[in-house]
């Protein structure tokens, strides 16, 4: 037996709130006041119960509803990128605009050299390559700003006199305590380790990226030929920026428990996921 496709009100919930819908139910509701017949009313039922019936069922509404919401959640991560730059210090925001302003220079410069209307997908990509730079330089500042405002001395110091503890403990029950500080406090000192090795990745990264636009600005300028400009390595660029991002996900565990020892301790103002750069 044919499987039919599996209901979901989503689309149904998008259909019901068509505009078109909604003006089809008041044409009809005008119709049936002006003609005081309950029957345009009873009619209107019948074509609204055949409208959702028949249009959320459809793939074609369906991808129209998909593509609607993939505009709907880039403008917001549009608009979340916008307010996050509007949190940076003025060096930052001035190194995240000179890059926007460069990125637009590009686009403009190669129209104009070559006479073209239109400017090459890969380096359309730049697009794309600014906001990881924006996405990249946010993360860097928050966990550069962790690293600050940790005393990772005292810490160290606090490691030496829990080990200390653990040699002169009287029993073993005092023994797992003191234990199970020095663990704590290990796992404190690696976290910071892996902290700064991320901070000075994302740091080449960034630079990276600044210096690639750099690269293409400088072809586009000069621009012996359109081909030279478009032989440019921009995969390599985009493959590097997906693996720096990859390790950032892969070290998450790392600050999630140092989030949770901050809790612990009551350093609320030290959460990394606070988003606070102040």
């Amino acid at each position: 037996m044919a499987e039919f496709p599996k209901f979901d009100y989503k689309y149904l919930k998008e259909a019901f709130k068509e505009p078109l819908n909604f003006w089809g139910l008041a044409s009809f509701a005008a119709v049936a006041a002006f003609a005081q017949d309950v029957t345009v009313l009873a009619g209107a039922l019948v074509a609204e119960t055949a409208y959702l019936a028949t249009v959320p069922a459809s793939s074609f509404y369906r991808r129209l509803v998909d593509r609607r919401e993939k505009q709907r959640l880039l403008k917001q991560r549009d608009q979340q990128r916008e307010a996050s730059i509007k949190l940076f210090d003025p060096r930052e925001r001035e190194a995240v605009e000179y890059l926007r302003w460069m990125k637009n220079q590009i686009y403009s410069n190669y129209k104009k050299f070559t006479g073209t209307k239109q400017v090459p997908q890969n380096i359309q990509s730049l697009d794309q390559r600014w906001e990881d730079f924006v996405d990249l330089l946010d993360v860097y500042r928050r966990r550069k700003h962790h690293l600050r405002s940790i005393n990772r001395q005292a810490v160290q110091n606090q490691l030496v006199q829990a080990e200390r503890a653990v040699q002169v403990s009287r029993d073993d029950r005092e023994r797992r305590i003191q234990q199970s500080n020095v663990e704590i406090l290990r796992r404190r000192v690696a976290a910071f380790q892996d902290i700064e090795r991320s901070v000075k990745l994302v740091e080449g990264q960034l630079q990276s990226i600044e210096n690639f636009f750099g690269l293409v600005n400088d072809q586009v300028v000069t621009l012996p030929t359109p081909e030279r400009v478009s032989s440019l390595d921009f995969e390599q660029l985009s493959d590097s920026i997906a693996m720096t991002k990859q390790m950032l996900e892969e070290t998450s565990d790392t600050f999630a428990a140092l989030d949770t020892h901050n809790r612990t301790i009551g350093n609320y103002e030290l959460l990394l996921n606070s988003g606070s750069s102040k």
